[in-house]
C-alpha cells in the first residue's frame, strides 16, 4: 500500500483483493471474503485469511474504506458494512498500473530447487523432473479444461489471469522438457564430471570452477 509503506509498491495483495472487492458495492468481510474465494482470487495473490479484519480496519484507517452502516440481524453480533471511497478507488487503480506495468522478480520454490540440483546426481534429478513433467501436464490439461468450461459463461475480461497461470505452466514444462532431453542424451555441459562427482563422492575441481563460474553471473 502507498501509505502504509510508504511508497506506492502493493506490499499487500489482500488489501487489492478487498478493494477490488468492495468497488462493486458496499459489503461486510465476511461477504467480501466469501466473493474473493469464490472468483478464486485467494489462490491469484496468495491471501492470508487470519488478517483480514486487520486488512480491513488498516484500509479504513488511511481513508480507503469508509463505514457505510452498522447492522444487526436477530441474535447475531452487529456487522459493519464497509464502501469503498474516492480515494479508494484512486490507490487500487495505482495499485492495477503497478503491478501490471512493472516486472518483478518473484521468488520460486522450483527455482530454489535448482539452484541446488547439483547435490543430487543427475539420473536422480531426471526422474525428480519427470515426475513433475507428469504433474505439470495433468494441470496444463485440467487448466484448459476449466477455461474451455468458464469461456462459455464468462467474458475473457475477467479470465485473462487463468489464462497468464496457464501461459506460465506451459512455459515452464516446454522448458522442464527441454532440460531432461539434455540430461537424457547426455548433451548437457559437463554432465560427466557432474555423474564422477557423486559416483566418487568427491568434488573434482572441474566442477568446483564451473561452480565459482555460476556464483559470478549472478
Amino acid at each position: 500500500m502507498r501509505h502504509l509503506a510508504g511508497r506506492r509498491k502493493v506490499n499487500n495483495l489482500l488489501g487489492l483483493a478487498v478493494l477490488a472487492t468492495v468497488v462493486e458495492r458496499p459489503m461486510h468481510p465476511y461477504e467480501m471474503a466469501t466473493l474473493i474465494r469464490a472468483r478464486g482470487k485467494d489462490r491469484d495473490m496468495g491471501v492470508k485469511w487470519g488478517s483480514l479484519y486487520t486488512v480491513v480496519r488498516n484500509l479504513e484507517k488511511h481513508g480507503f474504506l469508509a463505514v457505510e452502516e452498522t447492522v444487526r440481524q436477530g441474535a447475531h453480533p452487529e456487522r459493519t458494512i464497509y464502501r469503498i471511497t474516492d480515494a479508494g478507488r484512486a490507490e487500487l487503480a495505482d495499485w492495477a498500473r503497478d503491478l501490471i506495468a512493472t516486472p518483478e522478480r518473484e521468488q520460486s520454490r522450483f527455482q530454489a530447487g535448482l539452484s541446488v540440483g547439483a547435490v543430487l546426481p543427475p539420473d536422480e534429478l531426471a526422474g525428480l523432473l519427470r515426475r513433475r513433467l507428469a504433474l505439470l501436464d495433468e494441470d496444463i490439461t485440467a487448466q484448459r479444461r476449466m477455461l474451455d468450461t468458464a469461456r462459455r459463461e464468462v467474458p475473457r475480461l475477467f479470465l485473462v489471469e487463468a489464462e497468464y497461470e496457464l501461459a506460465v505452466r506451459e512455459a515452464e514444462a516446454s522448458w522442464v522438457r527441454s532440460f531432461l532431453e539434455e540430461l537424457t542424451t547426455g548433451s548437457f555441459p559437463g554432465l560427466d564430471l557432474w555423474r564422477a562427482w557423486h559416483e566418487s563422492g568427491r568434488m573434482p575441481p572441474e566442477v568446483a570452477e564451473l561452480a565459482e563460474r555460476g556464483r559470478t553471473t549472478d
